[in-house]
């Protein structure tokens, strides 16, 4: 086993920022571990290409985050690959609309569950293990958990939750572990059908007038985990300068 290198879990890294995430980490010099819930394939090839460039770099995890019961397991399953748990990159993320009047209590269930619940099990189901080696953590926020995004109550409610659960986690595990935040703006799409008339709207509501990439997520979590000791408990926006404006 190749236990020097520090270990790195991003949940949902099979496609999209996640698996840009992982490139990114992966290109720094950590062992990955890609967790996935349905995108097998998608997370085998990932992991297979960066085996390729490095071997035994990278390995793959299937669980469903809202099971908490089986937490721990798969936190020990991870430092079961080579022996340690350094970074965990709650990355992992539900995002659909939830109309007023129609919001149902399995809304409710799978918004909090994936964007809160889960992350603050899994950070508890893995504290030791990062106290043990002074980790970082990373949660996906949102910039919607400040400014409420119309349509979409019950994703922003949760968002706004990881916040504090963000700063929660940076004092209760601190001073060993810090904790920190990245809350994206306009930088991948949904997959689900969309208006071009509303990402132009968005765009233009930048102050830089243009969408990011995934890697300008990726360097930011890069940066929080290994260039910033000093930090934490901070939610970090990567949103082109949407904030600024109405």
């Amino acid at each position: 086993m190749t236990q020097s290198r520090k270990v790195a879990l991003v949940t949902g890294s099979a496609r999209r920022i996640g698996a840009q995430t992982v490139r990114t980490l992966h290109e720094t010099g950590f062992n990955v571990i890609i967790h996935y819930r349905r995108s097998a394939d998608d997370a085998l090839e990932l992991a297979a290409s960066l085996n390729a460039i490095r071997p035994d770099s990278a390995q793959t995890v299937q669980a469903d985050l809202l099971d908490i019961d089986a937490l721990p397991a798969l936190v020990s399953q991870c430092i079961g690959f080579w022996g340690r748990l350094d970074v965990i990159v709650n990355n992992a993320s539900a995002f659909y609309p939830t109309e007023m009047g129609e919001i149902t209590e399995k809304d409710w269930d799978i918004l909090v569950g994936s964007n809160l619940k889960a992350p603050l099990f899994l950070c508890q189901a893995a504290a030791d293990e990062l106290r043990r080696n002074e980790g970082c953590i990373v949660n996906m926020v949102d910039i919607h958990a400040d400014r409420p995004l119309k349509h979409y109550t019950v994703y922003c409610v949760a968002k706004a939750g990881l916040v504090m659960l963000t700063k929660s986690l940076a004092r209760e595990l601190g001073p060993e572990v810090r904790a920190n935040g990245v809350a994206p703006g306009a930088i991948l799409w949904p997959e689900e059908p969309h208006h071009d008339a509303e990402q132009r709207e968005i765009i233009a509501r930048t102050a830089l007038k243009r969408e990011g990439e995934p890697m300008d997520i990726a360097r930011t979590i890069r940066f929080l985990v290994t260039d910033a000791p000093y930090i934490t408990g901070q939610i970090i926006a990567v949103d082109g300068g949407r904030t600024l404006s109405n």
